[in-house]
C-alpha cells in the first residue's frame, strides 16, 4: 500500500465523520468556517515545517511510495494528514458533545 491509498482511506473516513457532524450541528456555517481556518493554518504549518525538516535531513521518504508531486521538498501526501485531522476532529467534537450543548 502506498501513501496515496492510505490517505484516501483516512480522508474518506474523516470526511464522513465531518459530514455527520455537519448534519447534526445547529451551527453549520460556524463549523465550516472554523474548520476551514484550522485547515489553512495546519496546511501552512505543514508546508513550513515539513520543508525545514526534510531540508535538514531529519527524515526522507522512499520514492516508490510517493506519487511524485511535491510542494517544495514536502510530498503532497503529507498534506492529507492535517486536512484529515481537522475534518475528523471537528466532526467528532460535534458528535461527542451532544446536540443540546452546541
Amino acid at each position: 500500500m502506498n501513501f496515496a491509498q492510505l490517505n484516501a482511506i483516512f480522508l474518506a473516513v474523516a470526511a464522513l465523520v465531518f459530514i455527520a457532524g455537519l448534519w447534526r450541528s445547529k451551527h453549520r456555517g460556524a463549523m465550516v468556517v472554523a474548520t476551514a481556518v484550522s485547515v489553512v493554518v495546519l496546511l501552512v504549518l505543514t508546508l513550513i515545517f515539513d520543508n525545514v525538516m526534510i531540508a535538514s535531513g531529519l527524515f526522507d521518504y522512499a520514492g516508490h511510495t510517493l506519487n511524485g508531486l511535491h510542494v517544495g521538498l514536502a510530498p503532497i501526501e503529507d498534506f492529507a494528514y492535517p486536512l484529515g485531522g481537522a475534518l475528523l476532529l471537528s466532526g467528532l467534537w460535534i458528535l461527542l458533545i451532544g446536540r443540546g450543548k452546541q
